[in-house]
């Protein structure tokens, strides 16, 4: 189960025709940002959760 060549295609066609051609790039700039600081939140919580896991069995 995964989104395959021609799902990818119809994705674009409906975002193209909602958003329009000029919107688009701009579109795609902010979900990039949003997916880059996502992962780096919770890389940023695992980190913590190492941390204080490490810290808890040296004790």
């Amino acid at each position: 189960m995964g989104i395959h060549g021609i799902e990818w295609v119809i994705i674009f066609v409906v975002a193209l025709i909602l958003f329009g051609p000029k919107k688009l790039p701009e579109l795609g700039k902010a979900i990039g940002k949003s997916l880059r600081e996502f992962k780096r939140a919770t890389s940023g919580m695992l980190d913590d959760e190492d941390k204080s896991t490490k810290s808890t069995k040296s004790k």
